[in-house]
């Protein structure tokens, strides 16, 4: 009976005019920056942080969230249409989607990703409600032994799922955490790493460092390659599936979802590599792999399915453990922060209004999506006409304004430029930049809990192995570095990377 009245709750914060509002603009947001690549939702959430600061928090963690779950519906669009992924996860859609458009079938391949995409989002989100509650209500018995331990098993995770090199990785975590200290140590007074400067007294503000590690050096990235995009000329007459499209597509769908409901829990899996997991699980269980690659739907299917299950599922870790499971969802704990909210297992008890209507209206925004993707397909084509070169501009101009608006201070800018080039520069080198954020985000916590564990024990570092859930997860790290390690899981680690 209490879900219910949770769920009522939820309902009746999500369903108000000026939520229902802001859930539209974030699935239309979060479509468009889908359909043009070279933004991203980690680009646009960090250049519309500071629009947030000065809405109510539920409206403006409903509108990010849609913005996050809207761009994985987006980017399947140009992926099918164009051969060109409007966002990293629809990657993999690519492979079979462009084929199933050449050959004249667009509209059932638009329409297989967004009912798959939908049924992957209520799923999760019902997923999200079940596991929700009781994963925070053990994590309120958490002391800070344990959650110190569980913020380096997050960054462990992080680390050992990144897409590149694991020792650039781990120099990515490092940088991020020397970054954290920076400022007024809260404890003994004393300035860290700030060099004489006033400015850096009260630490570097998030939204600089988004911006620049994430906005400037995406735009830097696209403007160095030329556009290419040849939008299929077929005419999409219908965009419903036939039943042989049904009956390929339905277990593809379900495996897809599990696939991604699983993988989104884990903090540093992400969206992508659900989608790029559920395509291999799919072709493996294929009766027929060699369909794939030349417009299998299952193809389509499975990977869409799995990277918005994923992208429901990754609320969890943040909105429970405080864990924020993905550079987009660091920003979106950025965003908590502004607003005075401490993303973790607190945020159920103290705001349950912004918790449940979060969880509520990722239902509305998922049939949102589906309304307005497939029949606005014809507008979302003609926009990716508009050259980059004159998009750019709009981007940046965004940008600078956000970033000033936040604290009203030019030193702010100033660390912009600093993030941009150091940005722009560790992209060149191949460095990784989801695991920096996570650091950047977590050190400050982490320092806070290890601190408070150490003071209750007395200066006893032995409490960290003696409590048994904080046992537990170091050896979960130990386990995960240790099976990193070995020769044979590294190489498969590598080879999965490479493709």
């Amino acid at each position: 009976m209490e879900f219910f009245d949770h769920l009522a709750l939820g309902a009746e914060v999500a369903l108000q005019p000026h939520n229902l509002f802001f859930c539209l603009i974030g699935a239309l947001v979060g479509t468009l920056i889908g359909v043009l690549p070279g933004i991203g939702p980690v680009a646009t959430l960090s250049i519309l942080l500071p629009l947030t600061f000065h809405l109510e928090p539920t409206s403006a963690l409903i509108m990010l969230a849609g913005i996050y779950y809207g761009a994985q519906y987006g980017g399947s669009t140009t992926a099918i249409l164009v051969n060109l992924p409007g966002e990293a996860s629809s990657v993999i859609t690519c492979i079979d989607g462009y084929e199933m458009a050449k050959q004249g079938r667009a509209g059932a391949a638009l329409a297989i990703a967004a009912l798959g995409s939908l049924f992957a989002g209520i799923v999760a989100t019902i997923l999200l409600m079940l596991f929700a509650p009781p994963l925070a209500s053990i994590a309120l018995q958490f002391g800070p032994a344990e959650y110190f331990s569980l913020m380096l098993l997050g960054l462990a995770t992080a680390i050992v799922l990144s897409q590149g090199s694991l020792l650039r990785a781990f120099a990515m975590v490092l940088m991020g955490l020397l970054l954290g200290t920076i400022g007024t140590d809260a404890t003994t007074g004393a300035q860290r790493l700030t060099f004489g400067m006033i400015e850096l007294s009260d630490g570097i503000d998030f939204v600089p460092v988004a911006v620049g590690l994430f906005a400037i050096p995406e735009i830097i990235r696209n403007l160095e390659f030329p556009e290419a995009r040849s939008v299929v000329n077929t005419k999409i007459t219908s965009i419903l599936p036939t039943r042989e499209d049904l009956a390929r597509s339905w277990k593809a769908v379900l495996r897809g979802t599990g696939i991604g409901s699983l993988l989104g829990i884990l903090p540093g899996s992400g969206a992508l590599i659900s989608s790029f997991a559920a395509y291999v699980a799919e072709k493996r269980f294929s009766k027929t792999p060699d369909r794939f690659g030349k417009g299998a739907i299952e193809g389509v299917a499975a990977p869409e399915a799995a990277n918005n299950a994923s992208a429901q599922m990754s609320f969890v870790p943040l909105l429970t453990l405080g864990i924020p499971g993905s550079a987009t969802l660091a920003v979106m704990a950025g965003a908590m922060t502004m607003q005075g909210i401490r993303p973790g297992p607190e945020v159920m008890t103290t705001r349950p209004d912004l918790f449940w209507g979060l969880i509520v209206s990722m239902f509305v925004g998922n049939l949102m999506l589906v309304i307005i993707n497939l029949p606005l397909i014809g507008i979302w084509v003609s926009m990716l006409k508009v050259p980059y070169r004159l998009l750019y501009l709009v981007i940046l101009v965004m940008c600078c304004v956000g970033v000033f608006t936040v604290n009203s201070s030019p030193f702010d800018l100033v660390l912009l430029c600093i993030f941009s080039l150091l940005g722009i520069g560790l992209r060149k080198w191949k460095f990784e930049m989801a695991p920096l954020i996570l650091a950047f985000i977590l050190g400050p916590l982490i320092e806070e809990h290890l601190r408070r564990a150490m003071l209750i024990s007395n200066g006893d570092p032995s409490v960290f192995v003696t409590r048994p859930i904080s046992l537990v997860f170091l050896v979960l790290i130990v386990a995960l570095i240790g099976a990193v390690a070995l020769p044979q899981i590294r190489k498969r680690r590598d080879e999965a990377v490479a493709e």
